[in-house]
């Protein structure tokens, strides 16, 4: 019989991924405090990457908790710019700080995936992208911000890139699936290997 599919995650987005994709699954978010697994990591020194990975299998296993005989999908993305890890900003005034660091800059994205089964790490997988956002005016900051609103709240960046936060950008190098924070093509991969879906 073939596992019912569940993605641990309110993302709008990664269940857009999934469902263009033509996955049957269930959504539901992880009942976890994401701060409270991060500032342990982070004080210990942790890598972004080793931060997105805890984080992804967090998710999964608290869900996969709740639905024995399931496998469960969490993801996480973190952001960095060289030893920095940013978050989601807190306010339109975080926002702004957060393009004004990132302007005239190559930032990464640290996407990580993990698949649980009856609590057990099946499998995980972290894939990167890297972005340049051109220099940005300050001016300029505080008309686009003005422009998206509070979507710009939403994304740890402060930016979406599949709407007007492409225009902030002169370089992109990575897959779409890894900067919208679900790497799907080992995903995808990973699901046949399990027999989760048709192959």
């Amino acid at each position: 019989m073939i596992p019912k599919l569940i993605l641990a995650s309110s993302s709008p987005f990664r269940r857009m991924l999934m469902e263009n994709a033509g996955l049957s699954f269930e959504a539901h978010a992880a009942n976890i405090d994401e701060r409270a697994v991060e500032a342990p990591l982070e004080k210990a020194g942790a890598t972004p990457d080793a931060v997105a990975l805890v984080l992804a299998k967090a998710k999964a296993a608290e869900v996969s908790s709740r639905f024995p005989d399931s496998l469960v999908l969490g993801s996480d993305q973190t952001m960095s710019l060289g030893d920095r890890v940013f978050h989601k900003p807190k306010d339109m005034a975080n926002a702004a700080s957060h393009l004004h660091a990132l302007s005239g800059t190559t930032h990464r994205l640290n996407s990580a995936v993990a698949i649980v089964g009856n609590g057990v790490v099946l499998w995980e997988h972290l894939a990167h992208a890297e972005l340049t956002m051109r220099p940005l005016a300050s001016d300029f900051i505080a008309r686009h911000l003005a422009r998206v609103g509070d979507k710009a709240l939403s994304s740890v960046g402060a930016y979406q890139l599949e709407g007007e936060g492409i225009q902030l950008f002169e370089k992109i190098e990575g897959d779409y699936f890894t900067i919208l924070g679900l790497p799907m093509l080992p995903l995808l991969k990973k699901l046949r290997d399990l027999g989760a879906i048709d192959g």
